[in-house]
């Protein structure tokens, strides 16, 4: 499992650094896909308990987020929001009238996928826009994945207690703290290194870093979690099998819309 995690980054990585590199609508349009397919896979997890969300809705709804933020960013957020909104009640209504009594529920669980997976994931793009936009990403996400990593293999070894017995039994604190561990002073490090790379643009101090690292170290925990949530209702041990021992697109963004959310709010009011 672990060498099929492994192959997968290595194909998988210089090809998301050459978009990240490229940013404008190449990166969107890559961004737009990664939650588009989250999307598909979040109905479809749903649609395996029963519950109709309109998967078209759904992945349509994601899509037009992070193109949207590409386009004015978030000038025409409310249009946006407003037609998912709209077309989602409006399908759903249809559906009632056919004979689908828990339509309105269908309703919530479409509403939700779009907004979740779109809404949040759109930040994505909203943090590489930013002034010195690919160095902030290039310290959100892997910040993101070194405390991951952290909680991973400190938690192999030395995990005893459990974080969330019901929702993810594997995690536990020892590996929670370890990804503490290893994400502050990573974050740090990364921090010094691109100050270094990216000249006086690059406005983030150390102890700045610290608390960036911290804050995405102990919350986009949540995500991954959140996302087990709607893995459990379901009865499903992965979003998909699109990726070889990561799951799905869902599995691998989970913690990564959080820290986009995170990060882009942390480091406008860092720069402002």
């Amino acid at each position: 499992m672990l060498k099929a995690r492994i192959l997968v980054v290595v194909i998988l990585l210089p090809i998301g650094l050459a978009i990240v590199y490229l940013g404008g609508w190449a990166f969107a349009a890559f961004v737009a896909l990664i939650v588009g397919t989250a999307g598909w896979e979040f109905a479809r997890l749903f649609r395996s308990r029963e519950l109709q969300p309109a998967s078209a809705l759904v992945v349509a709804g994601a899509v037009i987020f992070p193109l949207a933020r590409m386009l004015d960013g978030f000038e025409s957020a409310p249009l946006a929001v407003s037609l998912v909104i709209l077309a989602s009640m409006a399908y759903h209504l249809v559906c009632y009238e056919r004979g689908r009594d828990l339509a309105a529920t269908d309703f919530v669980v479409t509403l939700a996928g779009a907004l979740y997976l779109g809404w949040l994931g759109a930040y994505l793009v909203s943090l590489r826009n930013l002034p010195e936009g690919i160095w902030w990403l290039l310290l959100v996400l892997p910040s993101v994945w070194l405390a991951d990593s952290g909680a991973y293999f400190i938690g192999q070894a030395f995990g005893r207690r459990k974080l969330s017995p019901r929702l993810s039994p594997k995690k536990t604190w020892e590996g929670y703290l370890g990804g503490i561990f290893v994400g502050v002073p990573g974050t740090v490090g990364l921090v010094t290194l691109w100050r270094i790379w990216a000249g006086p643009e690059f406005t983030i101090t150390p102890a700045q870093g610290a608390l960036l690292g911290l804050l995405l170290s102990v919350l986009p925990t949540l995500g991954d979690l959140g996302e087990s949530m709607i893995k459990r209702q379901a009865g499903a041990k992965d979003s998909s099998s699109l990726l070889p021992g990561h799951g799905g697109a869902f599995d691998r963004i989970d913690s990564w819309i959080w820290a986009a959310v995170i990060g882009y709010y942390f480091i406008t009011w860092i720069t402002r």
